[in-house]
This record gives structure tokens, sequence and C-alpha cells, in this order.
């Protein structure tokens, strides 16, 4: 844990008390800050106060003694419209934070003093995850002290204090950068922007200036790199390399680049420099399939570079990596079938990354729907043997299936594998792959996507004649 000694002797207020909130609530007490906190959930109180914060309702606060308000980033911020405790906050001119904007008050001083600690932050609507794990195997793999955390894993300040070779490795959501002004990067990523999230920031024009904030604060010595493959990202781009700052880098997956990093033909090459090196051939990476898989790699290579100089440990630490749950793993074979886990897909552009992967696909589809379904798909559903549709998302899909793809109204997980497995192993298909990509939230039938992937590795697992994936 980083105890957070910004507000020593203050009061602090969090309210959330998650994963996060229980995070800050530790670390402020541990600097020597009196807590006062307030979650809706009453388990979630409990875990609070057995922290140490002092547990109360938020319109009870004496607002007049806060120094400031740790805010979950899952609580509204400014659309579809403030939380009451975030309009109470501005009224009472408290300012709102999240609890990596504690992160980077203790770890980034300002530059030359002691205690400042090299930070990666990555964002991005899609790979930031994958990426974000990715940077923390090459640098974990060449010898650092990798802290991997932020929206993947381990919250900011549930982190070890940084030694010599401490890295911190932090994936940024959209909501995380909000409440977190101050954090100055060394290396800023942005992966690729679609629209996500417009219920919570209004527009994509506003999602996009969030990510961009990101960038913009990186440390002026330090270096931004940007998938340009994408009018929004490369706008972003465009703009900061004419506003100085931070050196940016741009990336793509396709088109050879006068600078930056780029894969073409399936191998990564570096033309940061006087001319363009071929790093490795992408196909030495069997856990990174696709051409998203290849972005992420290339941004994960232009990441490390400033603390790593051998291009070559580089690529070997990505041929080893041995990929994250939950995006395209594999789970498991029976026979000529093999089953894909790829429950962080939860939007159409994310499940356009593995519909693009694989020819004959058995796709479960479904859940709790976004705006735009799936009609962006469109150009793969030839690829799609049969979709298995299940939760409130099932009619809507089904409409834009409709002619296009046959289709079946599976309703459960459970019911969609068993049909799309039978299905799979009685087809012609000479490598059916049965995929869950669904395109969609989980929160319908799921807590989180990770319950739901865990949901379909365990179901797999009960398929007999399962071949695990070593």
């Amino acid at each position: 844990m980083i105890p957070s000694r910004a507000f020593a002797n203050q009061t602090v207020a969090v309210f959330g008390l998650a994963r996060t909130g229980l995070g800050a609530v530790r670390a402020l007490v541990a600097g020597g800050t009196r807590v006062i906190a307030w979650d809706d959930n009453s388990t979630a109180r409990d875990l609070g106060g057995q922290e140490g914060a002092q547990i109360m309702p938020w319109r009870e606060w004496p607002w007049e003694e806060i120094a400031a308000l740790v805010l979950s980033p899952g609580v509204p911020l400014t659309h579809p419209r403030p939380h009451g405790v975030v309009d109470h906050a501005a009224r009472a001119r408290v300012p709102v934070i999240g609890d990596v904007e504690l992160f980077a008050r203790e770890i980034r001083p300002d530059p030359g003093k002691p205690g400042r600690a090299p930070v990666i932050a990555i964002t991005g609507t899609n790979g930031k995850s994958t990426t974000t794990a990715l940077v923390g195997h090459i640098l974990a793999a060449c010898g650092f002290d990798a802290q991997v955390g932020g929206n993947i894993g381990t919250s900011v300040l549930e982190l070890s204090p940084p030694s010599a070779k401490t890295v911190y490795v932090l994936e940024m959501s959209s909501f995380q950068i909000d409440l977190a002004p101050g954090l100055s990067a060394d290396v800023g990523i942005l992966s690729n922007l679609s629209p996500d999230h417009i219920d919570r920031h209004g527009s994509m024009e506003n999602y996009a200036a969030i990510k961009a904030r990101l960038m913009r604060q990186v440390a002026p010595d330090g270096q931004v790199l940007i998938g340009v493959d994408d009018a929004p990202s490369s706008a972003i781009f465009t703009q900061l390399s004419a506003a100085g700052g931070a050196q940016a880098h741009p990336v793509s997956v396709g088109k050879v680049l006068g600078r930056g990093i780029f894969v073409v033909d399936g191998a990564l090459y570096d033309a940061t420099g006087a001319r363009a090196v071929k790093v490795m051939d992408m196909a030495d990476a069997p856990r990174l399939p696709g051409a998203h898989n290849w972005q992420n790699a290339a941004l994960a290579y232009g990441a490390v570079r400033p603390f790593i100089a051998d291009a070559k440990a580089v690529a070997a630490a990505i041929q080893s990596f041995p990929g994250l749950a939950h995006r395209m793993e594999a789970v498991g074979r029976i026979g000529k079938t093999a089953f894909i886990n790829d429950s962080k897909a939860t939007n159409a552009d994310a499940t356009a990354r593995a519909l693009a992967v694989y020819p004959d696909i058995f796709w479960i589809a479904g859940g709790k729907p976004k705006d735009g379904g799936i009609e962006s798909l469109s150009g793969y559903f030839p690829r799609i043997r049969k979709a298995y549709l299940i939760g409130e998302a099932a009619p809507a899909f089904a409409r834009s299936l409709d002619g296009k793809a046959p289709y079946a109204m599976s309703g459960t997980l459970d019911t969609a594998l068993a049909s799309a497995a039978a299905d799979a192993a009685a087809s012609n298909a000479s490598a059916p792959v049965v995929l869950l990509s669904p395109a969609c939230a989980s929160y319908d039938q799921f807590r989180d996507f990770e319950q739901r992937g865990d949901a379909f590795r365990a179901a797999v697992a009960r398929l007999p004649g399962l071949e695990k994936v070593a």
C-alpha cells in the first residue's frame, strides 16, 4: 500500500466504498488523515468502517471541514447529471478528486524533487487492458519492478511503494482521468477511440477530450504514443504534435509511417530513429492474434523503449506474453472446436476485433445493450455460422442478424454454450470457434465482464472431452 499524506491532519470524505474507495480509505488513514465515508451498500459501509473511516450519510457530513472529496469513478461526475454529493461538494467549494489523484500527489511530486517515480499511463476505448498487462510483462521480464494497476486489477493506492527499479503501469478509464487532474505521466498511451460511455460524458467530443487531456498532462520531457488508425485519435495526435511538449509518436497497423511505430504484413517496425528497423514477426507472439493485438504490441513496445534499450529483449518478452484473461482467451478445445473467452468485448468495436480473426464462428453475443447495437458488425456476418443470443440485447441483435446470419434466442450463457458446442462439432468447418464476444455490458445477468467470462470458462470446463490449452 502507498500511504497518502497529501491531506495529513485534515478531513477527507470518500464516497463509494468498492475497490478504489476502500483503497483510498486505507491509504488516507495510513497517511494521518481523518476519513469520513459513505456508500449506499451496507456491506461496503461495514468494510469502510473496519478500515478506519467514520461512516456517516453524506448529507450529514461537516462540509466546512472537508479538504477534498474522493469520489468513486463509478459515480456520475457530470452526465447524465452530477450525483447529489458532487453538487453538494461544488456548493461547499470542496474539490472532487479520485484515488489516482491521491496516488499522483504522493508518487509524482514536482519534477526534480525526491520521490518521483516513473509512470506509464494507458487509455483508449479498446485494447488498454491488454496493452497495460503487456507493458508490465515486458518490464518485469527485463528486470524492473513493474507495478500494474488502476482500472485493471489492483487499485493504484494498493500498489507497492516505489523502489529503485519501480515503474508504475496504470490503465486509466475516462472516469478516472476526469478525477485525476494532477497525474503527469512519463509515457502516455492512447490506443484508439470509438463511441463508448457516452451516457456518462454527454457526447463523443467530450469523451475524446477527456482521453486527450491525459496525453496533454504527460511530462514535457516524456513521450506520447497514439494509435492513428481512427479519425478521433489521429486528430488528437495532430493537435499534440503541433502543441509541443512531450514528444508524440504515431502508431499504426497497416500503414508504413515515415516516423513512428507500425506493423505491416505481420511485422513490427520501429521508425522512431533515422530509419525503419524490423523488431519482430508478430506470428512469433501466439497469444497476441489479430491486427488489434498487433496495435497493442506496437504501443507496448514504444512505451518501454525509454526504459529498455535492447529491442531484442523487448521482442523476446512480447513473444512470451501469456495473454490476458477474458481478452480472446483460448480456454480449451474439443476435437476441432476451439473455445474463446472474449468477455471483455463490451461494445461492438471490441467484438469486431475478435470477429476479424476467425473465419468460422459460433458466436455467443448479448447482454445489456449499448448505443449502436451491432449494425456496425454487418461486414463480419458472413463469418458467423450461427449466433446464440442472450440477455436484454437478444431481440435487437436478432433484428440486426435477420436474413444475414442464422441465430437462436438462447437466453442464458449456459444454454448458448451447449447449443454452440453441439453445432460446432456437427459442422463441416475445419476449425470452428465457439466465441463469447458479447458486444454488450454484462450487468443484466452478471456482476461484471470478469464474472461473465469466469462463468463461460467454468461451463466450457464441464463439457465432455475438453482439452485445456497449455
